[in-house]
């Protein structure tokens, strides 16, 4: 049977880190304007073409980051098939979603989803790391969770645009947030480590190397990160006071 073929529009970290994987099911075309894709697809027997090429794919998955969403979906709606599947892995979904309603055409599938992994914490193997699924338009998010459970045997959620939003705010956006403030700390090695502090420790180094472009997007493109902030750094004065309360007493 003929493979779906599939358009990777964006082959920066998590672009080349996924592609691997998806050039297993998939015919892949990988597209990167920034970077030269043709030694990895050699690598994983996929083809490099131009942004035609991959925007005429069956399937059309964008792993651009958020800030340059709309631009790329004007590009893609000029050549997407009537019938096609457009996807992104942007970490958050409400934004995104909407530019995607609004600028391809109505013909087109559309689907949302966040893989809550990346490089670093699938560096070992996706299978059983989560990935967030939005069904947006065309009713194919359903077909969408089956395959990632069943072919690349990922935990699937299965949620709307503002529900994931309203989490991420918090998984996300908290630690990223941490992992910044651990690591401008410069802490030097610890000789007497807690098992705690090696679990942040684990929990630093999975983000550290992450782009600013990503932390950018988690802070400022997610509606609901305000709230998180506040809540946050109110929450870490209110016990930086009761600290010092306890030191005058």
């Amino acid at each position: 049977m003929k493979k779906e073929s599939l358009g990777l529009i964006g082959v920066g970290s998590f672009g080349a880190f996924i592609a691997p994987h998806l050039a297993r099911h998939f015919d892949l075309v990988l597209h990167d304007a920034a970077a030269d894709v043709a030694p990895l697809a050699r690598k994983i027997r996929a083809h490099a073409g131009d942004f035609r090429d991959a925007a005429a794919c069956d399937v059309v998955l964008l792993a651009v980051p958020v800030q340059k969403m709309r631009k790329a979906l004007g590009e893609i709606a000029k050549g997407v098939k009537p019938d096609a599947l457009v996807m992104d892995v942007a970490s958050v979904k409400i934004r995104p979603v909407k530019a995607m309603m609004e600028i391809l055409p109505k013909s087109v599938s559309i689907v949302g989803t966040h893989p809550l992994f990346g490089p670093q914490s699938g560096k070992k193997g996706i299978k059983g790391l989560n990935i967030a699924v939005c069904e947006v338009r065309g009713g194919r998010g359903a077909g969408v969770a089956c395959f990632c459970k069943e072919k690349l045997g990922l935990r699937v959620s299965e949620a709307t645009p503002e529900e994931h939003d309203r989490e991420a705010a918090y998984v996300q956006g908290l630690t990223h947030m941490l992992a910044k403030i651990v690591t401008a700390l410069d802490l030097p090695p610890m000789r007497f480590p807690t098992r705690t502090y090696e679990l942040l420790q684990q929990m630093v180094e999975m983000v550290r190397y992450d782009s600013d472009e990503l932390f950018r997007a988690i802070e400022r493109e997610n509606p609901f990160s305000e709230k998180a902030k506040k809540a946050f750094f109110a929450a870490a004065k209110k016990l930086e006071d009761k600290v010092l309360r306890a030191k005058d007493e």
